[in-house]
């Protein structure tokens, strides 16, 4: 029997509509991931099976005396403890517990007491301790208020009280954007384990290739369901858009040809009947509709100008917050060509140190050291909150360009996909991916050297978050980046550092290494042994290639994008020239035949030149992909 059934349904915000005729099973113990583009309508499907909200069509049937839980989208407030909030969310467990305080008919204090014993409520403490002990909270953390703790903490708080729950169907909402690597891993051993069916939104590719069972892709309104995890998924729709267009291919190749037949010969006597068959049969050809997909995402920095080594040094750094020392004896450099990622538990410093190097914060103590024409672009999350609600894009780009022309602030804007319409909607109405387009945009405005990025893919769909990769390996300046993504950091960053223990070290592995070094010291630290080990002990390894790989495909990148440039420039002077020779006043001045014959020379002109330059693109394109397969 199935868990929850959602037949023909159809949802809309706002007058827009979100969902048309989706329909969607899933069975007991199933987990499930849920994939679109920011705004496709995920976190609405979420809550109209929550029940937040009415379809406007259609029907949503979850299994009678199922139990169903969800992270709440508010973080979670007030002074009781971490456990007791957890504990809390059991609503049927603490009413219990009260009535049985209360109760005096001796039938019904059994009863309470059997319910009991089925719910297991006497190792709920032990459980929801366990939970939060995997997302991060020690002991001492758990006994704190709720309200000691930022948003972020909250959320997690909020997430732990989802799983305490062990629903029947579990419907979590981008559970890791809260979550470093560390709490990550556990919550995907976490979901291994869990008995119940689970719905998943989620831009993460690891969980959602270790963590569920299906694919569910929501696109124009619709739902379907592929087995396996998203690699399998993005395979078997590769696939499928192939065999699509193949076949429309064939079918427009023999409707074309019926055609043809049909208008040499429909006036003929003697070929009036077979041009009729040909008709009949042409009307019977299925309509097979190309494949259409959304236009991919499109992200790209300014390049830098060069900038002699070193970019940055420091020697014997302490950093913190007043009189707080939160990393010390810190002795680094970092230079153009460097990729790096910070490893390490939320709250170890990592941002910490990535303020530290944008120099938002000042060393306490020791020396840093860096070029004078060095541009620092910085991005945080937080940084949103910042944002002004009421202003657009072109505001904020506008104010932080005070010097730049209408057209330059849009181009930036453009750089990271805010087109017309996005750039001139106010900040409240942009979705989550959409602020974090702009924040990427105010950060790389001049051009940035270093760009410091710290969890930039929090709220960007898959599709994004492959275009902020690409836009990366073409980025000439040096990367800091902060991530609980591995996907990213490993196609990202040439070098890893593991923030903890008040120090910043280099981890010599990469990151399926850093993956077993975390389980195996959660391994011994659960069984009481060696919990600190220190990383793997260094290898020699040659991270430089690969910047080395990046400096010799730079040329290329850049005749890329001068073909590009010069293509557009061509096809827009053409287009002036196309519309001149098609306006009839032309043709009515005294000296037509002489402009007539300027134009078409221009015309002839220009298509040679933008042939020549395609000629150059596809000539580069193709070095480039040769290039990188090797």
């Amino acid at each position: 029997m199935s868990l929850l059934v959602i037949s023909d349904l159809t949802l809309r915000i706002a007058g827009r509509t979100l969902l048309n005729g989706a329909s969607l099973t899933i069975d007991p113990g199933r987990k499930v991931g849920l994939v679109g583009h920011n705004g496709a309508g995920k976190s609405t499907l979420l809550a109209a099976i929550a029940g937040d909200i009415a379809p406007d069509g259609g029907e949503i049937r979850l299994s009678s005396r199922a139990r169903m839980a969800r992270i709440r989208q508010e973080a979670p407030t007030g002074h009781g403890s971490l456990l007791d909030t957890v504990l809390a969310g059991d609503t049927e467990r603490t009413a219990l517990l009260a009535e049985a305080d209360s109760a005096t008919d001796p039938m019904r204090i059994a009863d309470i007491h059997e319910r009991l014993r089925a719910i297991d409520a006497h190792s709920a403490p032990a459980r929801a301790a366990g939970i939060l002990s995997g997302l991060g909270f020690d002991m001492a953390a758990q006994a704190r208020p709720v309200s000691d703790f930022s948003g972020g903490w909250r959320m997690r708080v909020a997430l732990a009280t989802a799983l305490f729950l062990n629903p029947d169907l579990l419907l979590l909402d981008e559970p890791t954007n809260h979550l470093d690597l560390e709490a990550t891993l556990w919550l995907e051993g976490w979901l291994a384990r869990f008995a119940g069916a689970a719905l998943i939104v989620s831009h993460d590719r690891g969980l959602l290739d270790r963590a569920v069972d299906a694919i569910a892709h929501l696109d124009r309104g619709r739902l379907t369901l592929t087995p396996g995890g998203y690699e399998e998924f993005v395979r078997i729709r590769t696939e499928q858009a192939l065999q699509q267009a193949r076949m429309a291919e064939r079918i427009n190749a023999r409707r074309a040809h019926m055609q043809s037949f049909v208008d040499r010969f429909r006036a003929k006597a003697t070929k009036a009947k077979q041009a009729q068959a040909r008709l009949k049969a042409l009307e019977k050809l299925p309509v097979i509709e190309s494949v259409v997909e959304d236009a991919p995402s499109q992200f790209s920095f300014p390049e830098p100008s060069p900038l002699p080594p070193p970019m940055l040094t420091m020697d014997r750094v302490s950093v913190g917050y007043g009189d707080t020392t939160i990393l010390s004896n810190l002795s680094l450099r970092i230079d153009m060509e460097d990729r790096i990622a910070l490893l390490g538990a939320n709250g170890n410093g990592k941002s910490t140190f990535a303020k530290l190097v944008a120099g938002r914060l000042a060393p306490q103590s020791g020396t840093l050291s860096h070029s004078p024409r060095l541009r620092v672009g910085y991005f945080a999350q937080h940084q949103a909150e910042e944002l002004r609600p009421d202003e657009t894009p072109v505001d904020h780009m506008a104010r932080a360009l005070p010097d730049a022309t209408p057209v330059a602030v849009r181009a930036q804007l453009a750089r990271f996909g805010l087109d017309a319409a996005r750039a001139e909607t106010v900040t409240r109405d942009l979705s989550g991916g959409e602020k974090a387009r702009l924040l990427l945009a105010l950060a790389t405005r001049d051009a940035p050297h270093l760009l410091i990025l710290d969890e930039p893919t929090n709220h960007l769909d898959l599709d994004a978050r492959d275009a902020l990769i690409r836009a990366l390996a073409e980025f000439e300046g040096a990367v800091l980046l902060i991530s609980h993504d591995p996907h990213l950091v490993e196609l990202v960053a040439d070098r890893l550092w593991l923030v903890g223990d008040g120090a910043v070290r280099t981890f010599e592995g990469d990151m399926a290494e850093y993956r077993a070094w975390l389980i195996e010291r959660a391994r011994a630290a659960t069984s009481g042994g060696d919990s600190a080990r220190p990383a793997p002990a260094p290898r020699r390894e040659d991270r430089r290639e690969r910047a080395e790989a990046r400096k010799a495909l730079a040329p290329l990148r850049r005749r890329i994008r001068d073909a590009e440039a010069r293509m557009a420039k061509l096809a827009a002077e053409q287009e002036k020239v196309e519309a001149r020779l098609a306006d009839p006043t032309l043709y009515e001045a005294a000296n037509s035949a002489d402009e007539v014959t300027k134009l078409n020379t221009r015309l002839a002109a220009l298509r040679r030149d933008h042939a020549a330059a395609e000629e150059d693109w596809l000539a580069a394109e193709t070095e480039l992909e040769e290039a990188e397969a090797e």
